[in-house]
C-alpha cells in the first residue's frame, strides 16, 4: 500500500465521520447548539468537527457514541453497522 492509498483512506473516513455525526444529529431533528451542549463546547466549536475543520477528541467521540447508541468505529467509517458493541 502506498502513502497516497493510505491518505486517501483517511480522507476517507473522515468524511465518513463528518457525514455520520450531521446525518446522526439531524436524524433526531436536533440542532448543533443540541449537541454541543451535550458535549460541554460552543456551536462554533462543534460546527467546526461537523466541517471536518477540527478534529473530533475522543472524549466527544466516546460521549457522541454512547448519545447514539452505536460505536466509535460506525461514528467514524469504519463498519456499516450501527450497532454498539457489547
Amino acid at each position: 500500500m502506498s502513502i497516497g492509498q493510505i491518505v486517501r483512506g483517511y480522507s476517507n473516513i473522515g468524511d465518513s465521520m463528518r457525514l455520520r455525526i450531521r446525518d446522526m444529529r439531524e436524524d433526531r431533528d436536533l440542532s448543533q447548539s443540541d449537541i454541543a451542549k451535550y458535549l460541554h463546547c460552543d456551536q462554533s466549536l462543534y460546527s467546526k468537527y461537523e466541517r471536518e475543520e477540527r478534529p473530533i477528541p475522543f472524549e466527544a467521540m466516546v460521549k457522541l457514541a454512547l448519545f447514539y447508541k452505536t460505536s466509535i468505529d460506525y461514528l467514524a467509517g469504519l463498519t456499516d453497522n450501527p450497532k454498539p458493541y457489547k
